[in-house]
C-alpha cells in the first residue's frame, strides 16, 4: 500500500514546569511530534503512537528530499493500512529526554550556572510516567480531551499501558504489544550491560562528551550490539546468519571479523553510534527499568489495573524472549480480573521482539479489526 507521502515534522513549547517522578523539574521544554490524517469535527478520532528506545516522532511518511526517511511504523500506518490515516488522526511524539528533536540532554541548559552548556549528563532522570504527563500536555493542546486509541509496542507499549492507569478517562483503546508489566531481572542485566559499555568509553567524560567535542561511540556500538541481539530470536539468527563465514576460508583472528553474524552487529553498531545520543541511551534504559505500576501495589497487577476503563488489545509474538508472552498473559489476567474488555492475540512469528515492527499478515489482521471496531464505534 502507499506511504503516507511527505510530512513535516512539527514541534511545540511548554512554558509550564513538568513534575517530574525523581522530584526534580523540567521547568520547560520542547516536543517534536507529527501529524497524519485530519482530526474529525468532534474531535474523537485521535490515535497517539508512543515510541519505542530509539524510534522517534516520525511514524509515518517520508521528508521530501531525503532518502531512506521512512517513519519507523510506515508498514502499519497510512491510507488503507491497520491504522488508516483516511479514518483516524495519528500523533507521533519524541518523547523528553530523547534526541531527535526533543528537549533532552543534547539541548542547552537553561540553569544559568550551566553557562550555556548542553544538559549532557546533567537532564534529570525521566520515567514512563513523565513521559505520558508530557504527552498528556501535548494531546491537550492538539485539542484533543479523549483519544480513540493510545497504541505502541516494548517501551511504546509500557507507554499505552500507563495512558489506561494515569489518564483512565481520556482513552477508548489500549494497544500493546510486545510489552511487559516491568522488566524481569534478565533484561535490567541486559541494559546495565550496555550502559557500562557506554560510560566507561574513554570519550564519555562522565557524560559531557559535547564539551570536549567527543563522542562515545564505542560504547554506542556495543550497547547496540547488545541490545540487537536481545531483539532477534534464535531462529532468526540462524535462518540469517546461521554459521556463514565472511570469507571462503577461516583467518584464525581473535580480532578480526569472521563469521557473518558478526559483520551484521558491527555494521548495526557502527550506525546507531552515528546518530544516537549517549546520555538518551542511558536515560532511556534506566527508564525502561524503572517502569513497575504494580509495585505501589505490593506487585498486585489485579489493584494496579483496578483504575483503567477503556478497552484493551493485547498482542504478543511467541519467540520474543526479552517480552516473552507470558508478561503479556500476566497483564491479560489483571484485566480479565478487573472485568474489563481485553482481547488478546498472541502470534506464532519466528523474527523475535522485532515482529512488532514487521509485516506479518495475522499480526497486521489483528490491529486492523482493533481499528475497525473503533471506527465503526466513531461514525
Amino acid at each position: 500500500m502507499p506511504s503516507i507521502g511527505d510530512v513535516l515534522p512539527k514541534s511545540m513549547h511548554f512554558d509550564e514546569p513538568l513534575a517530574l517522578a525523581s522530584g526534580a523539574v523540567l521547568r520547560d521544554y520542547t516536543l517534536a511530534y507529527e501529524t497524519y490524517g485530519t482530526l474529525n469535527a468532534a474531535r474523537s478520532n485521535a490515535v497517539l503512537v508512543c515510541h519505542a528506545l530509539n524510534a522517534s516522532h516520525h511514524v509515518a511518511g517520508t521528508y521530501a528530499g531525503q532518502d531512506k526517511s521512512e517513519g519507523w511504523w510506515d508498514n502499519l500506518i497510512g491510507p488503507g493500512k491497520p491504522l488508516d490515516t483516511d479514518r483516524f488522526f495519528v500523533i507521533g511524539v519524541n518523547n523528553p529526554g530523547s534526541c531527535f528533536g526533543s528537549t533532552g540532554p543534547t539541548s542547552p541548559n537553561p540553569d544559568p550556572a550551566a553557562n550555556g552548556r548542553t544538559y549532557g549528563s546533567d537532564f534529570p532522570v525521566i520515567t514512563v510516567e513523565d513521559w505520558v504527563d508530557a504527552q498528556a500536555r501535548l494531546v491537550s493542546a492538539l485539542g484533543v480531551t479523549t483519544l480513540a486509541a493510545v497504541i505502541g509496542g516494548s517501551l511504546g507499549g509500557m507507554q499505552a499501558l500507563d495512558w489506561s492507569l494515569r489518564y483512565p478517562a481520556r482513552l477508548r483503546q489500549c494497544i500493546a504489544i510486545a510489552t511487559a508489566p516491568n522488566l524481569s531481572a534478565q533484561n535490567i542485566a541486559f541494559n546495565e550491560v550496555a550502559r557500562r559499555a557506554i560510560v566507561t568509553d574513554p570519550e564519555f567524560f562522565e557524560g559531557h562528551y559535547a564539551d570536549h567535542g567527543a563522542i562515545p561511540r564505542r560504547g554506542l556500538r556495543v550497547a547496540r550490539m547488545i541490545g540487537h541481539i536481545t531483539y532477534l530470536s534464535d531462529d532468526a539468527m540462524e535462518a540469517k546468519f546461521g554459521r556463514d563465514l565472511q570469507r571462503a576460508a577461516l583467518g584464525y583472528s581473535t580480532q578480526d571479523i569472521e563469521f557473518q553474524i558478526e559483520a551484521y552487529l558491527r555494521h548495526q553498531g557502527d550506525k546507531f553510534s552515528e546518530y544516537f545520543d549517549a546520555n538518551t541511551y542511558l536515560l532511556i534504559t534506566r527508564a525502561l527499568d524503572y517502569f513497575d505500576p504494580a509495585r505501589v501495589h505490593g506487585g498486585d497487577l489485579t489493584a494496579t489495573f483496578a483504575p483503567a476503563r477503556c478497552r484493551f488489545q493485547l498482542v504478543s509474538f511467541t519467540t520474543d524472549w526479552r517480552f516473552a508472552p507470558a508478561r503479556s498473559r500476566e497483564i491479560v489476567k489483571a484485566l480479565v480480573d478487573n472485568k474489563l474488555d481485553v482481547s488478546y492475540a498472541e502470534i506464532a512469528a519466528p523474527h523475535g521482539h522485532d515482529a512488532f515492527l514487521l509485516d506479518d499478515p495475522r499480526y497486521h489482521g489483528v490491529l486492523r479489526a482493533c481499528f475497525d471496531r473503533l471506527a465503526k464505534e466513531l461514525a
